[in-house]
């Protein structure tokens, strides 16, 4: 008994030794820790995936699974997890919502044009979600900028097709059916990883009495500049048939001109070719049948006279008439024919 008192005793007096002198506590303290550690590394490679949310782990920068609902488990400080909220998500497009939850155009994107060329502020809800966990966090840095631009484009595209009065009635679910297949299509090229669940068309109306006036402005302008565009063109279009007709005139009536004065100068030459003939065959008597010729061409009013030269008065029988005696009087002297037949 008073052994075991004495190691009792001895065994009391150990514990009451700080732990750092007591080898064997201070091997369990860290035992203890370095379990705990371990514990809690493994307890963080646990992870839980809600019905709400997919999640991707990657390993070295490369993407090693998707992940749906469920619990599971990454290799820790290597396996890095990334949740993606998969719910669909709603926004406007053309407006803007203020603090007590009005809406507010938007006028850099709610303005459009009509295809008869009016203006209409037209306001779009936008909802879309998560189809592709993995390119939406690695294909692009902002995705939902990228679809809300694919959305104005293609907004303004199909609008444009339409006219204003067609866009605010009839056609609304014509336009919201293109502008969805549209998006789904331009999504489906660029690959970002959202896809357009719905479009709806929330309200259209004619835009602010400012923007109008602008807008008429800018078409009052375009409108001037083509009417002043077709002027000059119906001028030109006027004025070169014109030009084209005068100078095919003038060619035309030089070619004309150059013929005539060819053939007149052909016919002087058969015709004084003809006279030399007959000048060869009776040299005097066509000699003063030229003379004659000629005088009657140059004094239309000559009154010519022949005589043998031996004739001192002649009484014409129309010198009774004033205009014939005041013609002057040209004599000629003929040999008679049986001095010309002598000659």
């Amino acid at each position: 008994m008073g052994k075991f008192d004495f190691k009792f005793g001895k065994n009391y007096k150990d514990l009451d030794k700080e732990p750092s002198e007591n080898p064997k506590v201070g091997r369990v303290i860290k035992i203890a820790a370095i379990v705990v550690i371990i514990a809690a590394t493994v307890w963080s490679g646990f992870y839980n995936v809600s019905e709400q949310e997919n999640a991707v782990v990657t390993m070295f920068g490369k993407v090693v699974r998707t992940d749906t609902a469920g619990l599971y488990f990454k290799i820790p400080f290597i396996q890095k997890v990334s949740f993606v909220d998969i719910t669909t998500h709603g926004t406007g497009v053309g407006y803007t919502l203020d603090n007590s939850g009005q809406n507010i155009t938007d006028e850099g994107n709610g303005i459009m044009i009509t295809s008869d060329f009016n203006l209409l502020d037209i306001d779009f809800y936008l909802e879309y979600r998560v189809s592709d966990p993995v390119s939406y966090l690695f294909s692009s840095d902002n995705p939902e900028d990228i679809l809300k631009n694919i959305a104005l484009s293609s907004i303004r595209a199909v609008v444009a097709d339409y006219t204003v009065d067609e866009a605010m009635t009839t056609a609304k679910g014509q336009i919201q059916a293109k502008v969805k297949e549209d998006m789904t299509r331009e999504l489906n090229e660029h690959d970002i990883g959202l896809a357009v669940v719905n479009i709806t068309v929330q309200d259209s109306e004619p835009p602010t009495t400012e923007i109008k006036q602008a807008f008429k402005a800018v078409e009052t302008a375009k409108q001037g500049a083509d009417t002043a565009r077709n002027n000059a063109l119906a001028y030109q279009n006027e004025q070169l048939p014109k030009a084209e007709a005068n100078a095919d005139k003038i060619i035309q009536s030089a070619e004309a001109d150059k013929a005539s004065r060819i053939a007149e100068a052909e016919g002087q030459v058969v015709r004084f070719n003809q006279m030399y003939e007959q000048y060869k065959l009776y040299p005097l008597i066509t000699k003063k049948r030229m003379f004659y010729e000629t005088m009657e061409e140059l004094l239309p009013s000559l009154k010519v006279i022949i005589s043998d030269g031996g004739t001192q008065t002649l009484m014409p029988l129309d010198s009774f008439n004033q205009e014939a005696s005041s013609a002057p009087v040209v004599e000629s002297t003929e040999n008679t024919a049986s001095e010309q037949e002598e000659e």
